[in-house]
């Protein structure tokens, strides 16, 4: 297998029974459909955050942690391996998207996030199955999604405070509202089908619309960053004292005699 290639079906799949497992020793692991918003925002961050931040922000999991089958932690260093190998592979796929100048959404080239339909999927339920389920909680297509974006974005505030130029401003705070929009729910009467031609209604018009909005903010975030660089830490040089003054270092003797000479 080509270890640089893009995921494909099943690697998702041991992706979701990784994460699977994970749970039933931290129940605060999230579903795939949040970590892909997630690894998103990790894409287009201004700062590239490492493993040992990000692990135990989004899994429980600090980086260092000896595998154990009874705690928060992977079952196994093979567990492990896998899936950081897998979670390289999509983030840099991804980057390679967001990265390749596109024209349009449905293009072969494009960003196109791993989200679900749940709502479809219980509309192709049989009538009787439909009812037996409670679709309160059912979330909106491609909330999760946005939802472990903004997960991110406020958890290193910093990296994602908005850029002094005017126009890149603009266009940032721009961008994050898209995002957040989808964090909402569509409270519209669904019309479509949100990944099939074919499939029963279960999203709105206005929804799809904001789903690829979202998309172009997720481009627009990444070249805003690409352009404006990482933050550099900023540098306070202390005065140097004049030749005749008194030594910074405390010696009581003139600059030029101590520490100048």
């Amino acid at each position: 297998m080509n270890p640089t290639a893009g995921l494909e079906a099943e690697d998702f799949d041991t992706l979701d029974n990784i994460l699977d497992d994970l749970r039933e020793r931290f129940e605060e692991t999230p579903q795939w459909e949040f970590c892909e918003g997630f690894m998103a925002a990790l894409v287009c961050c201004r700062r590239a955050i490492p493993d040992s931040e990000w692990l135990p922000m989004l899994l429980g999991v600090d980086e260092g942690d000896t595998p154990d089958p009874e705690s928060g932690s992977f079952a196994d260093d093979a567990q492990r391996q896998q899936f950081m190998d897998l979670w390289q592979r999509r983030f840099d796929e991804i980057k390679l998207a967001l990265d390749t100048p596109v024209e349009a959404l449905d293009d072969d080239n494009a960003y196109a996030p791993e989200v679900m339909d749940v709502r479809g999927a219980i509309a192709s339920l049989p009538p009787e199955e439909r009812a037996e389920i409670d679709d309160s909680e059912i979330p909106s297509f491609a909330q999760v999604w946005a939802l472990g974006f903004m997960f991110a974005v406020e958890n290193w505030p910093d990296e994602w405070a908005a850029p002094k130029d005017k126009d890149a401003n603009k266009w940032h705070d721009l961008s994050l509202e898209a995002v957040v929009a989808l964090t909402e729910d569509d409270t519209d009467v669904p019309t479509l089908s949100a990944l099939s031609e074919d499939g029963p209604p279960s999203v709105s018009e206005e929804r799809l619309n904001a789903y690829g909005e979202a998309l172009w903010a997720i481009y627009d975030l990444r070249e805003i960053w690409r352009n404006i660089g990482p933050r550099v830490a900023q540098v306070i040089k202390q005065a140097t004292p004049g030749r005749n003054d008194a030594c910074s270092c405390g010696s009581g003797k003139k600059y030029k005699k101590c520490c100048g000479a």
